[in-house]
């Protein structure tokens, strides 16, 4: 364990002749209050036969499950070919395509009186849709023997290194390979089965968030065996806080009911460090500085986040505040090694952030840092005969280049600030290295 500042430091000023060891690699109704009656969507709002409209929409987090939800809809005149499952999502606000395409192939979907089970059937203007959201599965998530980077263990906590490419926890459509599939094993707990209400919302499933607390924070067993340190049969492998499946680096997981909760306080309360880096297309001017914009969904694709300028007591969008800083200057100014430090921690927060300041980060597709974006940065500063070079290190961009450095926290036993570090994967620092080839600039 190292103190995260000597870490960064070192990070600095010598990052790039350093050997690195290879890493393994919305608030919802209760049941009882959701929908029973028919809903209708009008004006792309779900409304229920009594009248009442539910006002989550997709720039807002999910507030139900969905399940049960009924749209019987004409599509308008005005609109051309469109494949119906991304018709019917545009049609309930907060859904996912996946929880739709879902619903299709269950049956649950006719068109024009007679069953459609393909989401990618066209429907035209005057076709009549009906459809009934499906109910959610339970889903069950085994111990899985995958190797975990485990940077520091004790009765109370665990931190790991998660590497780049793995999901946190089971969601529809990810119920195999994940970090919490992998705690399972290591901690010698049972399977475990998430009810309807423990799942993930529909937003978060498909986003896999970099939020600041997990929803997922109570795992019931289907067996009264368990370590023992683990509270019997309420298994709560507590994931108290979330990286998106391309993002790399140290997490937090609570072993007890005490430590979830004591950890789960403190990301509420802003005091948990957190320091982060990433690779980025362009330079931010100022070189550092503090972005304060609201984040919400983006209400042209809900699986993005944006910074949406304005208040947040809107509902479209919640408080974010983030700090960066160049450390360096790279691929001749067309890129920049940036340093972020969360304030909170909303949903993507640093992709949207960057995006939203001119600097999305290399790789991320979502977001803006397309590989055809790394081509047009770097392009113009290659020679002719180099575009070889210039092929290889855009080949190795593979996921967003950010990762999370440093991580610090008052530990929920013994109170004592405790902090880890850990430097970037391979992946990232073979990307770093390319750019530097072609200019590299320390900031002071």
């Amino acid at each position: 364990m190292l103190s995260h500042r000597a870490e960064l430091l070192t990070f600095r000023a010598s990052f790039s002749s350093v050997s690195l060891p290879r890493r393994l690699t919305g608030a919802r109704f209760p049941i009882s209050q959701r929908a029973s009656g028919a809903l209708r969507a009008q004006s792309g709002l779900a409304e229920s036969v009594n009248g009442a409209v539910d006002e989550a929409d997709s720039s807002s987090e999910p507030t139900c499950s969905f399940a049960g939800v009924n749209l019987v809809e004409t599509v308008d005149k005005k609109a051309g070919k469109l494949r119906i499952d991304s018709w019917i999502s545009s049609r309930i606000r907060g859904i996912s395509r996946a929880r739709v395409q879902s619903s299709i192939r269950s049956g649950l979907v006719t068109v024009n009186g007679r069953v459609v089970d393909k989401v990618s059937h066209s429907v035209r203007a005057g076709d009549k849709v009906s459809c009934t959201i499906s109910e959610l599965q339970p889903l069950r998530a085994e111990p899985e023997d995958i190797p975990l980077d485990i940077v520091f263990e004790d009765d109370h906590v665990l931190v790991v290194n998660k590497p780049p490419h793995m999901v946190v926890h089971p969601a529809p459509g990810n119920a195999f390979g994940t970090l919490v599939n992998a705690i399972l094993h290591h901690c010698s707990l049972p399977t475990v089965t998430f009810s309807e209400n423990e799942l993930l919302s529909e937003a978060e499933d498909a986003l896999d968030s970099d939020d600041e607390s997990s929803s997922l924070t109570a795992y019931q067993s289907s067996t009264q065996s368990g370590s023992p340190n683990l509270y019997g049969a309420s298994v709560r492998p507590g994931i108290v806080h979330r990286l998106d499946k391309g993002t790399s680096g140290l997490l937090v997981v609570a072993k007890n009911e005490h430590s979830h909760a004591h950890l789960s306080k403190q990301f509420k309360l802003h005091t948990i460090q957190r320091v982060y880096v990433s690779l980025t297309c362009g330079v931010p001017s100022p070189l550092s500085g503090r972005v304060k914009v609201p984040i919400g969904r983006d209400t042209k694709n809900r699986v993005r986040m944006a910074a949406i300028p304005g208040p947040t007591g809107s509902g479209l969008a919640r408080y974010a505040a983030s700090r960066y800083k160049v450390i360096e200057l790279l691929g001749g100014g067309s890129s920049a090694l940036v340093e972020w430090r969360l304030e909170t921690g909303r949903t993507h927060q640093i992709r949207a952030h960057a995006k939203y300041i001119g600097i999305p980060l290399l790789g991320d597709e979502i977001y803006g840092g397309t590989r055809g974006m790394i081509m047009s940065q770097l392009q113009p500063r290659f020679p002719h005969n180099s575009q070889g070079s210039l092929c290889q290190i855009v080949s190795k961009v593979e996921r967003p280049c950010l990762h999370a450095l440093a991580l610090g926290f008052n530990h929920p036993h013994t109170r004592k600030n405790i902090q880890f570090s850990c430097q970037p994967p391979e992946d990232f620092t073979e990307v770093l290295r390319h750019l530097r080839e072609l200019g590299s600039e320390k900031v002071l």
